[in-house]
């Protein structure tokens, strides 16, 4: 048995790098399938530290609690993904620390919601707050499409759908920026390039290097302290009048398309720091 353990639900092309990290340090770690875990509280686990790579993010979380109660080191912590994986928890938590964010509210039920979206004016964007991959965004850019909007979210979507998170839509240049910190150091960015207005890779924006600027590391690591992030993935985005803007916080980071297109090695970094607490 080892000290150290990755949690996962599915291995993507980010675990197997991850794998081969440890493999090349010569650590001994234990690859353990999060469905097939159970817990009785008040047993000893063998490990001391566990870095928690779960795709579904109520899985993720709820194995991190057990964990860190039966006295395992997790990164992230809980508190970590239960303020990342919730997009208006992590605006609060912006917002309390002053990063600057796009002009972002919140309503609670349909007409509310509609009076906010006519009070920011057209376009706006509607996102749920919970979600990753750039789904379920809609771009609304007249009162007709947001009643229609509105009305789906209110019929067929649970209260969390009831929750309508708006943001302003920022004229970005085609692109954002995904920039990667690890123990409060901006480790490297990519630029996320895309004709179509969600700048994500998953929808097939295309990754590219970005220079890692004074602006660019000292907004991402606020960010990043806002939340308490010990390895996350800052979204930013580059607005004409009022420059950098985070945009969103990711907890449990990718990283395929990042680690040839920065030339730094970040399953190696993530590892090392995941280490000091073994």
């Amino acid at each position: 048995m080892s000290d150290f353990a990755i949690i996962y639900d599915r291995i993507r092309p980010d675990e197997k790098m991850l794998f081969d990290a440890l493999d090349a340090l010569g650590i001994s770690y234990e690859k353990v399938y999060a469905p097939q875990l159970k817990f009785t509280f008040g047993q000893t686990l063998p490990w001391k530290v566990a870095l928690e790579r779960c795709v579904s993010q109520s899985r993720g979380h709820a194995i991190t609690i057990a964990l860190e109660g039966l006295g395992v080191r997790v990164v992230n912590p809980s508190h970590v993904i239960e303020v990342c994986g919730d997009k208006l928890a992590t605006n609060a938590a912006l917002a309390r620390a002053g990063v600057p964010t796009p002009k972002t509210g919140v309503a609670f039920e349909a007409d509310a919601a509609l009076e906010l979206i006519e009070e920011f004016g057209y376009p706006v964007v509607m996102k749920p707050t919970v979600g990753s991959w750039g789904r379920l965004l809609s771009k609304i850019n007249d009162r007709d499409a947001a009643e229609s909007i509105i009305e789906h979210k209110e019929v067929l979507g649970g209260y969390q759908h009831h929750v309508y998170y708006i943001q302003e839509l920022i004229e970005k240049p085609e692109r954002d920026i995904r920039a990667f910190v690890i123990d409060n150091v901006c480790i490297g960015a990519i630029y996320r390039t895309s004709g179509h207005w969600v700048t994500n890779t998953a929808r097939g924006a295309k990754a590219s290097n970005c220079p890692v600027t004074p602006d660019i590391a000292e907004l991402a690591v606020a960010a990043a302290l806002a939340v308490k992030g010990e390895i996350v993935a800052i979204d930013l985005l580059e607005c004409p009048k009022r420059g950098l803007l985070v945009n969103e916080i990711n907890h449990t980071m990718e990283f395929k398309n990042s680690v040839s297109t920065t030339g730094v090695n970040i399953p190696k970094l993530m590892v090392e720091y995941a280490m000091r607490y073994v």
